[in-house]
């Protein structure tokens, strides 16, 4: 499986999942001029701003660990953008990762919902 057609694949068991938890998924693989959110959801009464990573591997650590200081700043840069654009102000929010560990070997996978996984210096939209 290539790495576009893996992504994918993480994106949809991580929506199953969420959608479990209860989760309403609002959006999927948001795009702005920043980049992509893999998925926005409703926690609640909570915006929640969602990277996923799926790795066959941890070869290269632990797929959250991807999620870099870089990537978190833009991830807070394009949830500020995506906030603006739908009009959605004085909303909580917070930002998730989903790491999805594929064992090709063993036949099965795991997901890891990292609730809360990096912070802005805010924690609510305002206008």
């Amino acid at each position: 499986m290539d790495r576009k057609k893996l992504g994918h694949w993480g994106e949809q068991q991580a929506c199953k999942y969420l959608e479990s938890k209860g989760y309403v998924i609002l959006d999927k693989n948001y795009r702005c001029r920043l980049g992509e959110i893999d998925l926005i959801a409703l926690d609640g009464g909570c915006l929640v701003f969602i990277e996923v990573k799926t790795r066959t591997s941890v070869s290269y650590g632990f797929p959250a660990e991807a999620v870099g200081k870089s990537k978190q700043n833009k991830y807070i840069q394009m949830a500020s953008i995506y906030a603006k654009e739908k009009g959605i102000y004085g909303a909580s929010f917070r930002f998730d990762v989903v790491e999805i560990l594929i064992n090709k070997k063993q036949g099965y996978w795991d997901i890891n919902h990292i609730t809360n996984a990096f912070q802005s210096t805010g924690g609510r939209y305002y206008s």
